[in-house]
């Protein structure tokens, strides 16, 4: 068979792109730096939001919606934040045959338009703390557009809160960090993100601290996941977001912000795919098994349905492939493509013995089952191979983070995968030195792994990495 797919070791970056088009996840949009996802990349997206959407409730913030658009003065009105997104910024100056009184901001984030809303709703302590999130699409103009991965627009979920004390506000940004983004990541994308603080240099414009998840990709680069954002005052102080007390006092809210985006996609296929496609964790996929006819025969066709309604009913996701009139190969190299995790062949030759084939695609492996123990071997391997996808990934960063004493040595590190050492061999101006170098911090953590609440902590704990 001819080679569908560039080898990762060959051209990661290449093998990168010819996944996303031969797997039909995305393609390039009309517009420089803009996509369209496909189906096959829609599904996965769909799992994922249905994943963080039932994590997000959980932690009790509910779902709003906000405008595209956004004054240009709203952004100016926090000068950290908007000197941090100056340069990504879309901005509508005519509309309707007329130029605008006021440019028009297309939203690359939504702290400043739904600070002016929760200043709006917000009166007294009884109102708080206000939860919100919303799935929305936003625009930063890229300069070095990659499809999923940096976009001029994406799809992603932001959640912004409001607090009375900043210990609340900080208790829920990290909730917000461990019960949703991490919990998601581990347990439903099978892959071991390093948590932890962002330096001062690497904060989000207008927050005072910003917590961030980083996986480590199949080149052993780095890849920011998602991130949470204290905002102490500053929003709340800009827009007037204030509360009065049981007291009858009037205080100034605590607000936060949190995001992740369709570069999870990315991320899931950078982290997980091989030489042959996609690898989907089980957890993550639309299509969990495809029960697929090899071709018609006496009953074929008939098994395979039932076999389908019984993966269903057993709670597995199953679709059927009954497509006798396009080459069997063709479709098992597609399906293999698209990282379908389970592939149950049911063909006239194995049913006439009461088997069917159980294909896996996380460890390749091709075994005859018997028909009757067919559901219950696919539910069983489904959570074999969540499981072996996250082992596998765990041992790649564990053997490509090298522990180093000096900056040198961990820039050196950084050509193969991530440095991790002590946070006071780099400090600020070490820290320069390897932006200059094109490495930075990817985060700060303590000694025993746990996040800090300052970069000014002892002892502390720093990863680099090359990143995309």
């Amino acid at each position: 068979m001819a080679k569908v797919l560039t080898a990762r070791a060959e051209n990661f970056p290449q093998w990168f792109q010819d996944v996303i088009a031969k797997a039909q996840v995305a393609d390039n949009g009309p517009v420089r730096g803009t996509m369209v996802i496909r189906p096959v990349g829609y599904a996965i997206w769909e799992r994922m939001q249905a994943e963080m959407d039932l994590r997000i409730k959980a932690a009790g913030s509910e779902n709003a919606y906000f405008p595209l658009f956004i004054p240009e003065s709203y952004l100016r009105r926090e000068a950290e934040h908007v000197e941090g997104f100056s340069p990504e910024l879309a901005v509508v100056t005519h509309a309707g045959g007329k130029a605008l009184s006021e440019p028009l901001v297309v939203r690359p984030t939504s702290e400043t338009v739904i600070g002016e809303y929760m200043a709006k709703w917000i009166d007294s302590y009884r109102d708080l703390p206000l939860l919100l999130n919303q799935w929305a699409n936003v625009v930063r103009w890229e300069l070095r557009p990659r499809l999923l991965l940096r976009t001029t627009e994406f799809l992603w979920q932001e959640g912004h809160t409001a607090h009375a004390t900043e210990a609340d506000a900080r208790a829920y940004a990290r909730r917000i960090l461990h019960d949703v983004y991490e919990d998601f990541m581990r347990v439903v994308l099978a892959m071991p993100v390093v948590v932890g603080r962002k330096t001062a240099r690497e904060r989000f414009a207008g927050a005072t601290s910003t917590y961030t998840l980083e996986g480590m990709m199949g080149d052993g680069k780095a890849l920011q996941m998602g991130t949470s954002h204290e905002l102490g005052q500053n929003f709340a102080r800009v827009f007037d977001i204030v509360y009065t007390t049981a007291a009858g006092g009037q205080e100034i809210c605590w607000t936060t912000s949190w995001g992740s985006s369709t570069r999870m996609l990315g991320g899931l296929i950078m982290c997980h795919g091989d030489d042959n496609g996609l690898r989907v964790p089980p957890r993550a996929a639309a299509v969990q098994a495809l029960v697929t006819v090899v071709k018609a025969g006496d009953g074929v066709l008939e098994a395979a349905t039932k076999l389908t309604d019984q993966l269903r009913d057993a709670g597995v996701r199953a679709a059927l492939d009954d497509r006798v009139d396009t080459p069997f190969g063709r479709r098992a190299v597609d399906a293999e493509l698209k990282g379908f995790p389970i592939r149950l062949e049911v063909g006239p030759r194995d049913l006439a013995a009461g088997n069917v084939v159980l294909v896996r695609r996380i460890d390749g492996s091709k075994t005859p089952v018997p028909l009757t123990e067919a559901v219950p071997r696919v539910v069983a391997a489904l959570a074999e191979d969540q499981q072996a996808l996250y082992d596998e990934a765990l041992a790649r960063r564990e053997t490509n983070t090298h522990d180093v004493t000096t900056l040198d040595d961990a820039l050196a590190a950084t050509a193969e995968g991530w440095a991790r050492l002590p946070w006071s061999a780099v400090g600020t101006e070490g820290e320069a030195k390897a932006n200059a170098e094109g490495v930075t911090v990817r985060c700060l953590v303590r000694a025993d792994g746990s996040v800090p609440d300052s970069e000014d902590e002892p002892d502390l704990v720093a990863y680099l990495a090359r990143a995309y």
